[in-house]
């Protein structure tokens, strides 16, 4: 008897100790211990979790906090979410992060809600600067006014008004979709075109833009898409300093809103530079996951060239091409099939040539470039997929994981819809562009073409293509909240319609979160190293204040983001 107690005592201990090596093999202990809430995973294998663990800046165990506190010493720093809910670090799919710094250095109107409001945020500029100086400013929407000037050109606002507030100062205030410009009158003296107009000069052609005039053929200070850069190339240039403090004040927004990653739509070589600077100095705290702008044919030929750049440190990463191939639907820049409903004369405009469409994408396949394009109407959107196809065809053995995008994506013909996952394109789209812009855009397209082919996220989602997620800050703000919410109810913010617009396009809300994580990381080639809570994948989270999950619909935008980790530390809570 005594001696089967001992072997029965020697095989418990065994079996304990077996048990206990096999729930932390490696001895591994855990910098940060993460618990106390629902966190949720978006992997499939484990929806949900109690309880993660992290070693540096990567994560090292998923699942019930009592296996997780094996991961634990003196030196692990506990965080409580008390209650709140945990996701992977959200993905700006597509915005433009220096946009977003300077719309906090420069003038920022994306709240204003009338003419009288522009005027009186530029009046207050006026005031605290010198002669001469220029007033630069962004956000403005005339179709989002709560009333109209009673003046009106074309459906825009002309700029006297402004001019009278500002008779010393340049201004040049950028649409909110970045598509269009408003200038006052110095501004357009300074650029030479009020001489233009005293001298009898009665067009100002410029491919692939327009200059909006009046009755008597005189500039109304609008530039609508590449018309703009008559006034924008006389502005100053920014500088070094001025640009590293919008790089830091976009990295701060990022934090803020639960951002850990970031998909750059097109930046230029002295964006490079300085993000390569910034790097250096230990200031990238935000992933950036950069597209070459496709106005510098120089500059896409050099990375041609040389190739792809994947960081090793996953912070700042170059493999993928922007073009910007038509317009905006509010300035009436969208490439239509069929004219607008409320300018029954106007298609919008092909801002760069189809040719080079191809071009690019048989570069693309050729040096392994991710090639994204700018597309919001319908016939926008039909000939990239056309020049798309042409380049896979030619070149099909180089096609076999190209992930190809669409920007935007917002009006499509219905026979292009299953295109998208024919030839595996992505669709990089901005929920909240919908509650946005859809309690006008009917009078741009009409009932019919609104109803079968704008903002079909559930019609792409069910073809079998992902969808990218994000705000295309700074033409909306950089809030994920607001954008997840007109995912789920296609509403807009202030709540309506009822049911939403077209609620059988609505997104489920695992497929909203999908959209704005593991879908996202899809489209930028990085789903091997973020998107969804998994060991060996990068520690970013996001913690909300509110299960986003089961919080009800009308509550949605009460969430908050209460605290931000990134790359295994917290770089935002709220409490501080």
């Amino acid at each position: 008897m005594h001696k089967r107690y001992i072997q029965s005592l020697y095989f418990v201990f065994l079996s304990l100790a077996i048990l206990s090596c096999s729930k932390n093999t490696k001895k591994e202990y855990a910098n940060m211990l993460i618990h106390g809430g629902t966190i949720y995973t978006v992997d499939s294998t484990q929806t949900t979790a109690e309880a993660v663990a992290i070693k540096d800046n990567k994560i090292i165990f998923v699942g019930n906090l009592e296996e997780a506190e094996l991961y634990k010493n003196e030196n692990t720093q506990l965080i409580d979410l008390e209650g709140n809910t945990m996701t992977p670090g959200f993905i700006e799919g597509h915005g433009h992060f220096m946009g977003l710094g300077y719309n906090e250095l420069n003038l920022d109107l994306l709240n204003t809600t009338s003419y009288q409001d522009v005027i009186d945020a530029v009046a207050d500029r006026v005031s605290t600067l010198e002669p001469g100086e220029w007033i630069v400013g962004r956000g403005w929407h005339q179709s989002k006014w709560d009333s109209l000037p009673q003046n009106m050109v074309k459906g825009f606002q002309t700029h006297h008004r402004l001019s009278e507030v500002s008779p010393d100062n340049p201004v040049y205030l950028s649409h909110a979709s970045g598509h269009a410009g408003f200038a006052n009158a110095k501004a357009m003296e300074i650029a030479g075109l009020q001489a233009f107009a005293k001298e009898g000069i009665k067009t100002f052609h410029v491919d692939g833009g327009e200059v909006i005039v009046d009755k008597n053929d005189k500039p109304t200070g609008i530039f609508n898409e590449r018309a703009q850069t008559l006034i924008t190339k006389h502005i100053p240039e920014k500088n070094i300093n001025t640009d590293v403090k919008a790089f830091e004040l976009a990295v701060k927004a990022c934090h803020k809103n639960g951002i850990t990653s970031f998909h750059d739509a097109g930046i230029p070589r002295e964006t490079i530079a300085l993000y390569q600077k910034m790097k250096r100095e230990g200031k990238m705290k935000t992933r950036i996951y950069a597209m070459l702008t496709g106005w510098d044919k120089t500059l896409l030929n050099e990375w041609f060239s040389k190739g792809i750049m994947v960081d090793t440190s996953h912070l700042f990463t170059i493999r993928s091409v922007k073009l910007n191939c038509d317009g905006a639907l509010g300035s009436r820049g969208a490439w239509l099939l069929k004219p607008y409903s409320d300018r029954p004369d106007h298609y919008g405009h092909e801002t760069l040539p189809m040719a080079f469409v191809k071009e690019t994408a048989l570069n693309g396949l050729k040096h392994g470039f991710q090639v994204c394009s700018h597309a919001i109407g319908d016939r926008a959107n039909r000939e990239i997929l056309d020049r798309y196809e042409l380049a896979i065809k030619e070149l099909p053995n180089k096609a076999d994981n190209h992930r190809f995008r669409i920007e935007h994506a917002q009006h499509l013909h219905p026979d292009d819809i299953p295109r998208f996952a024919k030839l595996k394109v992505i669709p990089a789209m901005q929920a909240i562009h919908m509650s946005s812009d859809r309690p006008w855009a009917i009078d741009r397209l009409g009932e019919k073409r609104i109803k079968e082919g704008a903002y079909m996220w559930q019609a792409l989602l069910k073809s079998g293509v992902p969808i990218v997620n994000g705000t295309d800050v700074p033409v909306e703000p950089i809030n994920p909240i607001a954008s997840f919410y007109a995912s789920v109810s296609r509403k807009t913010l202030k709540g309506t319609p009822e049911d939403g617009y077209e609620p059988e396009q609505k997104m489920t809300r695992e497929q909203a979160l999908k959209s704005y994580t593991l879908d996202a990381a899809y489209g930028a080639f990085e789903e091997h190293i973020k998107g969804s809570i998994t060991v060996g994948k990068l520690a970013d989270f996001t913690i909300f204040s509110q299960d986003l999950m089961s919080v009800d619909e009308s509550a949605i935008l009460k969430t908050e983001v209460v605290m931000t980790v990134f790359d295994g530390e917290v770089v935002y809570d709220n409490k501080n």
